[in-house]
């Protein structure tokens, strides 16, 4: 991940603890899939990033799933061109969109997952947690469920989410 590349959102930029974000996403990163290009790093579920997620889907900042993200970020990439079209403006693209993933999914799903990141570029960034589907679903939607993808939308629910992050640091 080249985050001399990558803009993060402002909040992020101007915050302490925006060291601390940049070392969780550069200190230890793994491919998606085998056969991948694309990098992502590999975060503890601690207790602050727990609280950050239930705080974004409490706040109806949360889409969980691939296909429901897909289409979202397909609707937004509609809507950003239109915009620039309309504005004849270059604005700068920064990270809008956090993946939060699970450890558990499938080489299928993991294509999947690459395929969007490619797609949507650098306004998206994905995260893999060192939790399986069936945990982070308990942790958002109860006993029983999973959640093997959540896309965390909303620059103030990105930027806690991240922040968050960088107290758990990166997993070992």
């Amino acid at each position: 991940m080249n985050t001399h590349m990558m803009r993060l959102p402002r909040m992020i930029e101007a915050d302490p603890r925006y060291a601390g974000i940049i070392r969780v996403l550069t200190t230890n990163n793994r491919l998606l899939w085998q056969g991948g290009e694309i990098e992502v790093p590999v975060v503890s579920l601690g207790t602050d990033l727990a609280a950050a997620l239930r705080k974004a889907c409490t706040a109806g900042s949360v889409v969980r799933g691939l296909e429901g993200t897909g289409r979202r970020l397909a609707i937004e990439e509609k809507g950003l061109v239109e915009a620039d079209r309309k504005s004849r403006d270059n604005r700068g693209i920064r990270v809008s969109r956090l993946l939060v993933l699970s450890d558990d999914g499938s080489e299928r799903f993991y294509r999947a997952v690459e395929s969007l990141l490619r797609k949507h570029g650098p306004r998206v960034l994905a995260v893999r947690l060192e939790a399986d589907a069936a945990m982070l679903g308990e942790l958002l939607y109860g006993p029983g469920r999973i959640a093997r993808l959540l896309m965390i939308e909303h620059k103030s629910a990105v930027s806690e989410v991240m922040l968050a992050m960088a107290g758990t640091g990166a997993a070992e």
